[in-house]
């Protein structure tokens, strides 16, 4: 008995890899956080102050428009940033690529935080503020590739998809941290003193979060893969070219499984204003869906390592089929229990399309995309395919109100259609993908990678734990 114990110890080699890989995971949680943090945090005061400090008095319905276009603008920025990005992360390595997207990201929502108001410097104001949401959209472009990338590399074989994991349990962090943002502040605050100066606090806040993610950052050491093909002269030149010409059909593959974002759209944007919004005649409590992403990130905190785990058991592809048609089967539930005013259910419906099933597909797919692409363009193509798609996504409430506008009957049926529709797109894409999780590191991205035996790979699991 304590000889094979012993046998079954790890070794210091092993040891090392852990706590690099642990490293790595906190490197990537911290810096998602604050990335998704100032993202979503842009989305709320879009909502409710920017209108009334950063543009004209006198027509609040169109202060209210371009507002929230603002925070559209950063969806533009973002291939953009993807391209360019990618390129950096490809080409500067990963850890470069990380403090550059950190930097620039704190940066701008500081300085949205000391901007000042349309009373103080006028048209200016408006301009200033958009520049800044697209150097947001911009920096975030490159934080999710750069940082699953990173832990990919570091992780052990055959625990890829549970580090990975933790770079989305970043951003879900990031959005409830944004999402409770302005809770305390407005409870304290007068109305007034919120609009005049306690909006900024959250904004300021974000230095801390930076300062933290440039200290855990710092310690994380360049990734062996990177190195080794620097090394090598291995780095492409043009990357966002070759990513193109030789896996130009996982980068259609990776966009069409990003459509699967669908479901936070669904339920958090469309749900909401087809709840709430007086046209459709449902008349449910606004308040409602302010928590609904707070409890249903919540409830992602809780699954999205068990289920990245779960991955690396048994494959990318099994999870990011389920997870995709099981979200949007259940998307038809939440719309149901929506139109019939029942808030209990509509809720369960919400917690369980975007807060479990959603995620057994969000867990999934940092690694599965790191893995479908060589090392020598694995950020470039993870960047581009992913903010493709998103951008694709985020026209999608539009899309959503047209066919199914105020008024109409069948709003349930017709936009779970739509929904179910595209992530049956998502999941004929994650089939038709080859299988990775048993792939090495080093045959990632190869069509002739040579997967080790399911037996092979328990035991490492076992060894790396």
């Amino acid at each position: 008995m304590r000889r094979d114990t012993m046998e079954r110890s790890p070794s210091p080699e092993q040891r090392t890899s852990r706590k690099t890989a642990k490293k790595a995971a906190a490197s990537g949680w911290i810096g998602s956080a604050l990335e998704y943090y100032d993202w979503f945090l842009y989305g709320t005061a879009a909502a409710l102050v920017f209108p009334g400090i950063f543009f004209p008095e006198g027509h609040p319905a169109i202060a209210l428009i371009a507002s929230l276009g603002t925070y559209a603008v950063g969806y533009v920025a973002r291939p953009i940033g993807a391209v360019v990005l990618g390129h950096w992360g490809d080409k500067r390595g990963r850890k470069n690529l990380l403090f550059l997207c950190m930097m620039m990201m704190g940066a701008s929502v500081f300085a949205i935080g000391v901007l000042p108001t349309y009373g103080q410097i006028g048209i200016l104001a408006p301009i200033l503020l958009v520049l800044l949401r697209l150097v947001q959209g911009f920096a975030v472009a490159g934080e999710l590739s750069g940082a699953s990338a990173m832990i990919t590399e570091h992780a052990p074989f055959g625990r890829r998809g549970y580090y990975a994991s933790f770079s989305l349990h970043g951003t879900q962090g990031g959005q409830i941290l944004a999402a409770g943002a302005f809770l305390p502040l407005t409870a304290i605050l007068s109305d007034e003193a919120f609009q005049a100066w306690g909006w900024r606090i959250p904004f300021l806040l974000s230095v801390v979060i930076m300062v933290a993610g440039y200290v855990i950052r710092r310690r994380v050491e360049e990734t062996p893969v990177f190195l080794d093909k620097n090394a090598q002269q291995e780095t492409a030149k043009a990357p966002i070219l070759e990513v193109l010409r030789k896996s130009g059909l996982d980068v259609v593959r990776a966009v069409c499984m990003t459509l699967v974002n669908v479901i936070g759209v669904t339920v958090s944007v469309f749900g909401a204003a087809y709840a709430t919004q007086s046209g459709y005649g449902i008349g449910m409590s606004e308040s409602v869906y302010l928590w609904i992403p707070v409890v249903a990130n919540l409830v992602a905190l809780a699954v999205i390592p068990w289920f990245g785990d779960l991955s690396d058991r048994f494959g990318r592809r099994p999870l990011m089929i389920v997870g995709s048609l099981g979200a949007g089967l259940l998307s038809y539930a939440y719309l149901f229990a929506v139109s019939q005013n029942n808030v209990p259910l509509a809720v369960i419906f919400a917690i369980l399309t975007w807060g479990v099933l959603y995620q057994v597909w969000n867990a999934t797919f940092a690694s599965f995309f790191q893995e479908l692409f060589p090392a020598r363009t694995r950020v470039t193509g993870f960047a581009i395919s992913q903010n493709i798609g998103l951008a694709i996504t985020a026209f999608l409430p539009s899309i959503f109100t047209l066919v199914a506008p105020p008024g109409s009957s069948h709003v349930p049926l017709t936009v779970g259609t739509l929904c179910f529709g595209i992530t049956i797109i998502g999941a004929l894409a994650a089939w038709s993908a080859r299988e990775t999780h048993r792939v090495p590191v080093d045959e990632l991205g190869k069509r002739d990678g040579e997967p080790v035996s399911r037996e092979e790979l328990a035991r490492i699991r076992a060894e790396t734990r």
